[in-house]
């Protein structure tokens, strides 16, 4: 057999192998939920909420088929450690979260593209951005708190 064809037989048995490694998807309870006008709401439950929150919507093909899952699942847990709006005014960056969302919508690093890519429906606006923006500076950090 030539090396080729092993190459060709052996990557779909390595990822039907990695389908038996698991995955932790878990929303744990809410413990201190953010407030926020509404029209804010909407945009954060849309945008931010599936890696920030602990009210992830585990769909897609994305959080069942490896390895996929795995980088989903370790997003999640990376963005819920840098800003979670289930444990809201906790954390590392809590005296400054309003300067850091400000930054990260104001560059859009935030959502990721690759996030948005699967979920359309995350793609921040203009208005959506204005709207973030002028939250975050009446957060700790942000412009209005300086």
């Amino acid at each position: 057999m030539t090396w080729r064809r092993r190459l060709l037989l052996g990557i779909p048995a390595l990822l039907l192998l990695a389908q038996l490694v698991p995955v932790q998807r878990t929303n744990p309870p809410v413990e201190r939920a953010v407030t926020a006008p509404p029209e804010v709401m909407v945009i954060l439950r849309r945008a931010c909420f599936d890696c920030h929150s602990h009210e992830t919507v585990w769909d897609g093909w994305q959080t069942r088929i490896a390895p996929a899952s795995w980088l989903v699942a370790h997003d999640v847990r990376e963005g819920r450690d840098e800003l979670n709006f289930s444990r809201w005014g906790s954390g590392k960056h809590a005296e400054r979260v309003g300067r850091n969302i400000a930054e990260e919508v104001r560059e859009g690093d935030m959502p990721p593209r690759l996030y948005v890519l699967a979920h359309p429906g995350a793609r921040l606006s203009a208005a959506d951005r204005a709207a973030l923006l002028a939250w975050a500076a009446t957060l700790p950090g942000g412009a209005a708190g300086r």
